[in-house]
């Protein structure tokens, strides 16, 4: 018959407490402390995975709340304090946002990035000069899309179209999804009426992203500045087409070719899978004079 070893009962049953969850900080065993450390670390881990989601996936509203909970328990915590603001911005609340990105910029820890952030808050918001003061203060060094892209639309507000188009040209260089930051500085050109200019650049972007509906629309609107209202050669679904005839239409209006526009009009309402009210609405108008 075996004999039991009371003392290795002993260890044993001391054991199994340190493994339950309530007799875990109680244990005082040399690895208790490394233990300990292991479950703060997966903590950290499905806390930023939490954290990530709530950026990305999660409901705007729901992701400030869930930030403002966190970093009020944290006040502390940078990481926490960020993502309230990029939530605030996500959430169309720019001016708390700026106002929580100041002091993001504030706290140990912040980036020139975190900075960049501040300025696009505060672009949204409408702040403009607090955005280029924001932005003139980050050191040149840092060379950043986001950056340029900022400092291209700002320069743009101030119309000051040498600088801009040099940020714009940096900004597309420094990605490789360029469709967005060629689109705007599309809108820049057509808004100085180089709408040649323009067209060349609306053409790019969509060369990225065919897609992208606002720069064939766009697009569309730099040709008809120029007499051209035919429709590009680019890729688009019946919807799209129905709706770039009618921004054709309107071009061709506004330059006084009313029987173009009537026929574009005409055309766009036919091509359109469903009822086009824009348009029956516009042709409408035209034919009652």
């Amino acid at each position: 018959m075996r004999r039991t070893d009371p003392r290795g009962a002993a260890r044993g049953t001391l054991w199994a407490l340190c493994l339950a969850g309530t007799a875990l900080a109680a244990c005082n065993r040399p690895g208790g402390a490394d233990v300990g450390r292991a479950i703060d670390s997966v903590n950290v881990i499905d806390e930023s995975n939490l954290s990530e989601i709530m950026l990305t996936v999660a409901d705007p509203n729901e992701a400030v709340g869930y930030f403002a909970r966190a970093s009020g328990e944290n006040p502390g915590r940078i990481d926490l304090r960020r993502g309230l603001a990029k939530s605030l911005v996500r959430a169309g609340k720019s001016a708390e946002g700026a106002r929580v990105w100041a002091e993001v910029v504030a706290m140990p820890g912040a980036t020139d990035d975190d900075r960049v952030d501040r300025a696009d808050a505060l672009i949204r918001a409408g702040d403009w000069d607090g955005a280029k003061a924001v932005l003139a203060a980050i050191p040149p060094t840092h060379e950043t899309f986001h950056r340029y892209r900022l400092e291209a639309m700002v320069a743009d507000s101030a119309k000051d179209w040498k600088r801009a188009d040099s940020f714009y040209e940096t900004a597309a260089g420094l990605t490789n999804r360029p469709a967005g930051v060629l689109n705007n500085w599309g809108f820049s050109k057509l808004s100085r009426n180089d709408f040649a200019g323009a067209e060349k650049l609306f053409i790019e972007a969509l060369t990225y992203d065919p897609t992208l509906f606002t720069a064939k629309n766009n697009l569309v609107m730099a040709r008809g500045a120029q007499g051209k209202y035919d429709l590009p050669v680019v890729e688009m679904t019946q919807t799209e087409r129905a709706q770039l005839l009618h921004t054709a239409a309107l071009a061709a209006i506004k330059k006084g070719n009313v029987a173009t526009g009537k026929a574009l009009l005409a055309e766009a309402i036919e091509t359109h899978p469903q009822h086009f009210d824009a348009a029956v609405r516009a042709l409408r108008a035209l034919e009652g004079g």
